[in-house]
């Protein structure tokens, strides 16, 4: 009996972004190539084209012998563990790429392999031309064939407009460059970028196995990382509404709480009263916040830059304007105390501090870009964009346990603050995540939110525990 050697990667720059895989498949005994396989696919996450490229060898070698016995090398451990059994399978865009897989030959016929990328070099390499060939619309290689030239897969932005959705950023929640890592002070990093190796985080733009499976992207940050992961191009990417203040330019801005503390009829019986309304803002840009690192509760704890205090100064004016926040309420950390300071003093109001509306703790990740973890904790990375209940490297806090941590604090403000309307000044990761509970959403819309530094949302709690949310898009207020 025959035994082929596959080895097989994937990339997405920009995870989800344009993306490609390569595989080979190689003799066990003599070492010899016999098959390579690559192929662009659009956009689409890097754990979609990692699977992509093991179908796509799997299927190689049945082709040159549907007896033989196979042994896959792959240097990501997401799929190594995952195909061997020991890990679940949760994302949905992925199950039907590996119940393929599993088709393709008998389990006892198979086995399972991580290797370090620098082992993985041959379908790395195949990977990237399959990107590079995609990104310039020109010809890629085809599995079906072996290497025979075949046509390109739409680009990008040809593939976006055709899931009738905008192939803008979205990643995650991070206080770093805002997605990406839905991603994601945010300005999170936006993911994977370069060879498959290199991680986009990261929210995100989704395959169309992934939208027609109803997942949400793979990829996430905080106030970096997760805070803004490339916003997918699925339907049902949510746009966190944004209130960015630049200095010379008119980026989205809030409209106002007013407006949101009064929703459309029908959403709540008259007589249950006015609604406890919380103001959601996200504090201004810091140094971090260009450099789109990874800046949660565990980090240096920067303050606000000179560009953050104009925003905040300038989000101050539209609220003093609006007259209609009664309270104030921050976080512990620097950054969300001065944004709040600066709009206290305009209110004329005092600023409570709340520890349970601090940013996600990054671990050892904090002040790290989503390239650098990728490099420097690949597993680590897979796991948590793969799980809600992942946590970084060294101990950080996953999203499972911010999301309980948030619930309790929405419970108990929501009581302190009943039929009034409170301004908390916040990050990322929190405000994605007291948007996702009111829509009752799942942990991966995360990754579907696009959140700008000193941006306004709103959400309306009533007594009967329903809740509507207000996303603004408007730049009135900033002319």
């Amino acid at each position: 009996m025959r035994e082929f050697i596959v080895e097989a990667d994937g990339g997405s720059r920009g995870n989800p972004g344009p993306a490609g895989y390569g595989a080979v498949v190689s003799d066990a005994v003599t070492g010899e190539t016999l098959r390579e396989a690559a192929e662009y696919l659009g956009v689409v996450t890097n754990n979609v084209a990692e699977y992509s490229g093991l179908l796509a060898g799997l299927r190689a070698a049945r082709e040159l012998d549907p007896e033989a016995t196979v042994h896959v090398r792959m240097d990501s451990k997401l799929v190594v563990e995952q195909m061997s059994g020991r890990w679940k399978i949760k994302h949905p865009g992925i199950k039907p790429l590996a119940a393929e897989a599993v088709r393709v030959f008998p389990p006892g016929r198979i086995t399972y392999e991580w290797i370090p990328r620098e082992q993985n070099k041959h379908a790395d390499r195949l990977a990237n031309e399959a990107m590079d060939a995609g990104e310039r619309g020109e010809v890629g290689l085809s599995p079906a064939h072996g290497g025979v030239p075949a046509r390109a897969k739409p680009r990008v932005g040809e593939e976006s407009r055709a899931w009738g959705s905008s192939a803008s950023d979205s990643r995650a929640a991070l206080d770093t460059p805002g997605p990406r890592p839905a991603t994601p002070e945010p300005s999170e990093p936006s993911g994977r970028s370069g060879s498959p190796g290199d991680a986009a985080a990261g929210a995100a733009r989704a395959h169309a196995a992934e939208a027609a499976a109803g997942a949400a992207a793979g990829v996430a940050g905080a106030d970096a990382a997760a805070g803004n992961a490339p916003a997918g191009n699925a339907a049902a990417d949510v746009r966190a509404a944004q209130a960015v203040a630049t200095p010379g330019t008119e980026t989205a801005a809030a409209r106002g709480p007013a407006s949101a503390a009064t929703p459309s009829s029908g959403w709540a019986p008259a007589d249950m009263g006015p609604p406890a309304t919380f103001v959601l803002l996200r504090h201004g840009e810091t140094p971090l916040t260009p450099q789109k690192r990874f800046s949660g509760s565990g980090g240096s704890d920067p303050s606000l830059s000179d560009i953050g205090r104009e925003q905040a100064e300038k989000t101050a004016v539209h609220l003093a304007r609006r007259g209609t926040v009664q309270a104030i309420v921050a976080s512990p950390l620097a950054r969300t105390r001065e944004t709040a300071g600066v709009i206290a003093a305009r209110l004329g109001l005092d600023v409570t501090v709340d520890d349970g509306l601090r940013e996600t703790d990054f671990g050892a990740w904090e002040g790290l870009t989503f390239a650098e973890v990728r490099e420097r904790h690949p597993d680590d990375l897979n796991a948590w964009l793969s799980s809600p209940d992942a946590e970084p490297t060294g101990g950080g806090e996953s999203f499972a346990a911010t999301a309980t941590r948030i619930e309790t604090t929405r419970d108990r403000l929501t009581t302190a603050y009943a039929g009034r309307t409170v301004l908390l000044v916040t990050h990322v990761t929190p405000i994605k995540t007291f948007v996702r509970l009111a829509l009752g959403a799942p942990p991966e819309a995360l990754f579907r939110m696009e959140l700008s530094a000193a941006s306004l949302s709103a959400v309306a709690y009533y007594a009967d525990g329903n809740a509507s949310v207000r996303l603004f898009n408007e730049t009135s207020h900033l002319r």
